[in-house]
């Protein structure tokens, strides 16, 4: 099975969502296809291999579909990170640009232990913005960031550069 091309297949286009201008890549008809799913997990897990991370990262909220069995197939934790005033408890923020506007996420403060190796899943890298401030609000909680695993990278947008030394792993790239 080529899973790029499965992937690629999988992942719809939509024109001027959520605002106009935006080609917003849709994961919906991938998510629906169990081969697809469950390749995109095993891919992440097989990269990274098991017993690597202490932490699995998710960011919201298409991230969190992906990250929450990541972390279950590598026996590991998985913390949300939400959207500003999501989270039931103390936070750690940050604020950062989109390719459409600005956004702050947040963590909980007592999501990590000192030194948990941190993997942060999402499904899309574009301007890096989001993974640049998870990667942030990780460090801020003590965690360490052990890499970023994405289902598509958008290279024209070269968030990828924006993300210093960090560790990107994605699994098809336009």
């Amino acid at each position: 099975m080529d899973l790029g091309k499965l992937i690629q297949e999988r992942i719809r286009d939509v024109d001027d969502y959520p605002k106009p201008g935006v080609l917003f890549k849709d994961i919906t008809p991938l998510l629906a296809d169990h081969v697809a799913f469950a390749g995109v997990v095993d891919a992440i897990v097989n990269h990274r291999g098991r017993g690597t991370v202490d932490k699995i990262v998710g960011i919201e909220a298409r991230g969190f579909i992906l990250a929450a069995p990541v972390a279950y197939h590598f026996g590991a934790g998985f913390v949300p990170v939400r959207k500003k005033g999501k989270l039931p408890s103390r936070t750690h923020e940050e604020t950062y640009d989109l390719e459409y506007g600005t956004e702050t996420i947040e963590i909980h403060v007592d999501a990590f232990e000192p030194g948990d190796r941190v993997l942060i899943v999402d499904d899309v890298l574009a301007t890096g913005g989001t993974a640049r401030a998870a990667a942030e609000l990780v460090r801020r909680g003590g965690g360490e960031v052990v890499g970023l695993s994405v289902l598509l990278e958008l290279s024209f947008l070269q968030g990828r550069g924006r993300l210093g030394n960090l560790d990107v792993h994605s699994l098809v790239t336009v």
